[in-house]
């Protein structure tokens, strides 16, 4: 690898851990906090929501915008945005409970989102320029940091939480996110390139290009609904600590970063499997699913370790399915539409945009259905959204 490529490596990893990190550290503690602040798990979906709805429209935007922003520019002030917010975050405990609580979470997390559609919209399209051969490589490597950021968030937030109170994790994370800031700047490469006249609608138009958005926001309402929904339901059936309830959610992260180095490598090196592996993926996180709760209609028993299991089936499944996504949306826009960073940028924030929009619905009718129904029943439907990723696909 040239220099160049080993400094954007080195830069986009340390983006994916730093973010993802920040990200997952809320799933064992924040919805148990926010209900003892007065939110109800509609609320708690609705804040994990706006976060995504506010990425989605950031994601257009800045995918739309990226060459005339600045690839590197954007991807560095989304880092300093995060910081911060992150930092005001794990201030919001001292905030009086109801009203003001939920609308500062509202406002701090929908800021946050921004910076971090930036952050990630940016740097999928670099990844994607400068290894225009290995994207699928290249992704898969990078999700090994993206996976260390989701598998060491949950259990480091849940021990600080209990050992130095709430605000401890969101000052040490957002000061770490802020040290990224002059190291990317000092090592991101700079990239000049032209506009392009195309737009997110002639993306859409494509039917396989639309068939595989539809998984992508498959797979991140499932990982948004886990978010909002899983450790409640641990902590009441299982009566766990939040420390151990990250603990659990490793079962979800560690499979997906161990699986996704290699999925990248067999993608890239046969490009025909890209399917197989989406449909298997699919019919592996349906399963998933339905047998997390469990389902009502099976009538077997829930112990913890069905629940560990599972989340680590949906785990692999989860890279067998969303490797191949990028590459092949690639593949499909290398006919017909312009070649270059600003076209890769549309590419990048439609993936956002969508990832995003799923980050939104799972959250928030995952929420409402755990809330009117049970967690059981939720994760049936969302294994049926999954499922029918199958069928659009095979």
């Amino acid at each position: 690898m040239t220099k160049q490529q080993i400094l954007t490596l080195i830069s986009i990893a340390s983006v994916n851990f730093s973010s993802m990190i920040c990200y997952s550290i809320l799933g064992p503690f924040f919805p148990n906090e926010a209900v003892k602040k007065g939110a109800s798990q509609t609320d708690i979906g609705l804040i994990f929501g706006c976060y995504a709805v506010c990425n989605l429209i950031g994601s257009l935007i800045l995918g739309k915008y990226i060459v005339q922003i600045g690839a590197k520019f954007m991807l560095v002030a989304g880092l300093f945005v995060s910081s911060g917010c992150t930092i005001i975050f794990g201030l919001l405990d001292r905030v009086p409970a109801g009203p003001p609580f939920i609308a500062l979470c509202f406002i701090v997390r929908s800021i946050d989102a921004l910076g971090f559609a930036a952050a990630m919209t940016s740097s999928f399209a670099l990844t994607a320029k400068i290894f225009p051969n290995n994207v699928a490589t290249v992704l898969g490597s990078l999700e090994i940091f993206t996976g260390l950021g989701l598998i060491l968030g949950p259990p480091v937030g849940g021990w600080f939480y209990q050992s130095f109170g709430y605000e401890v994790p969101f000052m040490l994370l957002g000061c770490f996110l802020l040290i990224m800031v002059p190291f990317n700047i000092y090592v991101l490469p700079t990239i000049d390139a032209d506009p392009s006249k195309d737009s997110f609608f002639r993306l859409l138009k494509n039917l396989k290009i639309l068939l595989i958005s539809y998984v992508i926001f498959t797979l991140s309402a499932g990982l948004g609904f886990l978010d909002t929904t899983l450790s409640l339901f641990a902590i009441e059936k299982f009566n766990l600590s939040p420390g151990y309830v990250g603990l659990i959610m490793l079962g979800l992260s560690l499979p997906y970063c161990l699986a996704s180095p290699l999925m990248g490598y067999f993608t890239d090196k046969y490009p025909a499997t890209r399917s197989w592996f989406m449909v298997t993926g699919g019919f592996a996180t349906a399963v998933g699913f339905c047998l997390l709760g469990p389902a009502p209609f099976l009538n077997i028993s829930g112990p913890l370790w069905l629940l560990v299991v599972m989340l680590g089936v949906i785990g692999f499944s989860l890279g067998m399915t969303a490797l191949p996504t990028f590459p092949e949306i690639i593949t499909c826009v290398d006919q017909g539409f312009e070649e270059g960073l600003s076209t890769l940028g549309m590419v990048s924030g439609l993936f956002g945009a969508v990832w995003s929009f799923g980050m939104f619905y799972g959250p928030i009718v995952g929420g409402l259905i755990t809330q009117n129904l049970s967690f059981e029943w939720a994760a049936v439907i969302q294994g049926g959204l999954a499922f029918v990723a199958v069928r659009t696909l095979s």
